[in-house]
């Protein structure tokens, strides 16, 4: 075993969205010292900064660019998952949509038994981190590190949408992070500028330049934690093939998201015994639900010809870059998703079951299988609160390995049936009056697809991620539960989870600003504890 050729108060694992709040917030106190080790690299990738280039870091070397199990109710295929491989880690890659989910979510997990985890005692941290431009009210925060803005240059198209869902009974909505979720509307997003405005650049990075007790290292892979009997006293790592280690004077914190701090517990030790022995891994603590209750949002299309307006297939002409460069506005600011809906399939239900992302564009499976000529738009159905449960597992001992990912999609009955529905209010809303001009044939499913049937076999053969994993270190105080509700990692001291994979259920939207509020209060939950 390598040992340690340096100490830190604080180890954090992952630069990604959690990482970069809870390094920033330890590290204000000038007493502490901290070190962030994320296994990508540096943040300099031109079209990380553009927002419409979002598309164009899959499957790069941002990306870890992740494969599933074969889904057998998908007919057997494998589902890209592209997750950040980069400082700010996923919110470096996404579309940039803030959505904090709802609040019956957060008093769920509180219900569970996770004290100071309800709506009440979160939306000090989702105000805590927010600057934004646009909404000043008992909701929202000024000030905050993360900028969240209106969108610079909506398309046309995207304000057709809203209306169209208007028109068919949808309320408007100008701020689904507010007094209610439900609606239509634009979305707010983390750009500042024109630009995106990751994890990386609201945090870290500003506190790299001020701060002498922080440091951050890339392209430093951690491939398992160093013990002292119980207690978690540091970490290995390997960087440019070169093992080294670090040793955390009071706590590492996992932040390597809902995939990789999952696989990295059980690399360590701590997870399901039977399946460590399998893998000749020695158990420090036999935690079963390490790796279980995987939890992501599924997503289907319906597309149409666009006719009469610009789409996202129009963007890149020199005005376009001009404008961009010079005013920090225009078509190459668009996140591609610009607008969206909360609706509810069963007015019984306490809250929206379906999310809809709108583009003024194609975006089938990811943009890979888009038509090579034409302009389109696309309507996209997200179940919020899937009832199916999948697992991350160990393919090996190698920590280069990747894990294998079986989010068991569709395994649970009535979870295709809600896109379903889903697929029939896009099209209501696609036949809406507004979107007459503009509207020309339906792509997918297409019109032949009219029966309850011949939809779910359009949800089976063409759904994919929309990039939301989370829940594979549960937090909780069952037989399941892999951290306390103050972040603890149960049987072990000395080490947290801190990131999208305590979520004990998944919220209703998009992950990314409900990972940001779990960093931050981490790090108060940590300072609280020293």
């Amino acid at each position: 075993m390598t040992e340690p050729s340096e100490s830190y108060d604080y180890v954090v694992v992952g630069a990604g969205t959690a990482g970069c709040a809870v390094a920033t917030r330890l590290s204000a106190a000038p007493d502490r010292s901290v070190l962030v080790l994320e296994a990508g690299k540096p943040d300099h990738e031109r079209s990380i900064h553009v927002p419409s280039e979002v598309g164009q870091l899959f499957k790069t070397d941002v990306d870890w660019e992740y494969y599933t199990e074969p889904q057998e109710e998908l007919h057997g295929r494998e589902l890209f998952w592209p997750r950040g491989k980069v400082l700010g880690g996923s919110s470096s890659i996404n579309a940039m949509i803030h959505i904090r989910g709802h609040p019956a979510d957060f008093d769920g997990w509180a219900a569970m038994g996770n004290e100071g985890w309800s709506y009440d005692d979160l939306l000090p941290y989702f105000k805590r981190s927010e600057n934004n431009q646009h909404r000043r009210n008992e909701y929202h925060g000024v000030g905050g590190p993360l900028n969240v803005t209106d969108l610079e240059s909506p398309y046309d198209l995207s304000r057709v949408f809203v209306d169209a869902a208007a028109e068919v009974g949808h309320q408007r909505n100008h701020d689904f992070n507010g007094e209610r979720q439900e609606g239509v509307g634009l979305f707010q997003v983390t750009q500042k500028d024109g630009q995106r405005h990751s994890a990386a650049a609201a945090y870290l990075k500003p506190a790299l330049v001020e701060r002498s007790n922080l440091d951050a290292r890339t392209g430093a892979q951690v491939t398992g934690l160093r013990f002292d009997g119980d207690t978690v006293v540091g970490v290995e790592y390997e960087t440019d093939g070169e093992r080294r280690a670090v040793a955390a004077a009071e706590e590492v914190v996992l932040s390597a998201g809902t995939i990789n701090s999952a696989q990295l517990l059980m690399l360590s030790g701590i997870g399901p015994t039977d399946h460590l022995k399998a893998h000749g891994i020695d158990v420090r603590a036999d935690r079963p639900g390490v790796g279980r209750n995987l939890q992501d949002h599924l997503f289907i299309t319906t597309h149409y010809e666009a006719t009469g307006a610009e789409t996202r297939d129009d963007v890149g002409t020199l005005d376009d870059v001009v404008e961009f460069h010079t005013q920090r506005s225009g078509r190459l600011t668009s996140n591609g998703g610009e607008a969206g809906l909360f609706f509810r399939t069963d007015p019984d239900l306490d809250r929206p079951d379906v999310q809809f992302h709108f583009g003024p564009g194609f975006f089938m499976r990811h943009g890979y299988e888009n038509p090579d000529e034409g302009r389109g738009f696309y309507i996209g159905a997200t179940q919020l609160r899937p009832d199916s449960r999948g697992r991350i597992t160990l393919r090996s001992a190698d920590p280069f390995d990747d894990p294998a990912i079986d989010p068991r999609y569709l395994t649970a009955p009535g979870d295709v049936e809600t896109l379903v529905e889903g697929v029939r209010e896009a099209r209501r809303v696609a036949q809406a009056e507004p979107f007459d001009e503009y509207r020309g044939e339906e792509l997918w499913p297409g019109e032949d697809a009219q029966t309850d049937e011949e939809l779910a076999e359009h949800v089976r053969e063409k759904a994919q991620t929309i990039y939301h994993p989370v829940g594979t270190c549960k937090m909780g105080d069952g037989e399941m539960a892999v951290v306390d509700d103050r972040l603890r990692v149960h049987g072990v001291s000395g080490l947290r989870v801190a990131d999208a994979s305590v979520m004990p259920q998944i919220v209703s939207g998009n992950t990314n600003a409900a990972t940001l509020a779990i960093g931050e209060k981490a790090a108060d939950l940590i300072a609280a504890d020293e």
